[in-house]
């Protein structure tokens, strides 16, 4: 049986996770999910692929409230609501090949605080309602949008996946490389490829390609260090024209909402044929 795992939100982009026990399922991504974003200040995203420091900056949300802090200074803390109460203004922001994207800007005061935390000027700016960035349309079809993720709303991993990669690995990895949306148990090794319609509770999930991925899965987020794993070994069995595949990338409709929670049980409607072959030998482990 396949059931939820992990549940995990980002609420800011490209910084560290939270996990929850439920979420609240929104077209864009779970509810708070990638809302805020650091950029520059011509308005141009910035990940860790660009500034491994982020990588050092937690994050917690509770109470409405998201709590940031950069592990050098825990003592120094930025509060965050989970919507700005008053932003200062409007900004056009650029995340790849999304360009002049409605933003509004935070506060003066998140500003100074991030721009000392990883020490280059940076702006916080969050993704109102209002704004509506499309998705590749090769892939959704229905005027479907996303938050400030880096193109799709939802990103699914099975731990039998992750399992299976660090068999490969002389050290393990954690799932925190891969910053999923939804960890499944009970899955084989890459299953998650062919999954096209999946059904949590009473939200319908759509599968829609697979994850390419980059350097910023080769970053250690608990120090910051850049290394070569794991692409060097995704490579070896993940990599289809050019680009290392893990996860699947998921959407909803546009009109969806509900509720999901860790332990709940996940149904796979349909199937298609993957892009990969799964590997040879696949442990049955959840």
């Amino acid at each position: 049986m396949l059931t939820i795992q992990n549940l995990y939100l980002y609420p800011i982009k490209s910084l560290g996770a939270v996990s929850v026990t439920e979420a609240i399922v929104d077209e864009k991504g779970f509810r708070y999910d990638r809302r805020y974003m650091l950029v520059d200040p011509a308005g141009q995203f910035i990940t860790q692929r660009s500034n491994h420091h982020m990588a050092l900056i937690d994050v917690t949300l509770a109470d409405d409230t998201i709590r940031v802090w950069h592990r050098a200074r825990p003592d120094n803390v930025l509060e965050l609501p989970v919507t700005p109460r008053q932003p200062t203004g409007t900004m056009l922001v650029n995340i790849w090949g999304s360009h002049g994207v409605q933003a509004v800007t935070v506060s003066d005061a998140a500003d100074r605080w991030f721009s000392e935390a990883l020490d280059l000027p940076c702006r916080l700016v969050y993704m109102p309602e209002t704004t509506r960035r499309a998705i590749d349309t090769d892939y959704a079809h229905n005027g479907e949008a996303v938050s400030f993720a880096d193109g799709y709303p939802y990103l699914f991993i099975g731990q039998a996946s992750l399992n299976y990669l660090n068999q490969q690995l002389d050290e393990p990895l954690s799932m925190a490389r891969f910053r999923p949306s939804i960890v499944v148990a009970g899955s084989t090794a890459n299953e998650e490829d062919a999954w096209a319609h999946i059904r949590i509770g009473d939200v319908d999930f759509y599968g829609v390609k697979p994850c390419a991925r980059c350097v910023l899965t080769t970053i250690d987020p608990a120090t910051g260090e850049k290394g070569k794993e794991p692409l060097k070994t995704l490579a070896t069995y993940r990599q289809w024209k050019h680009k290392i595949l893990f996860g699947q990338n998921v959407l909803v409709r546009p009109d969806t909402t509900g509720v999901v929670r860790v332990g709940q049980s996940i149904d796979v409607i349909s199937r298609r044929e993957p892009w990969l072959s799964p590997p040879e030998s696949i442990p049955t482990v959840s």
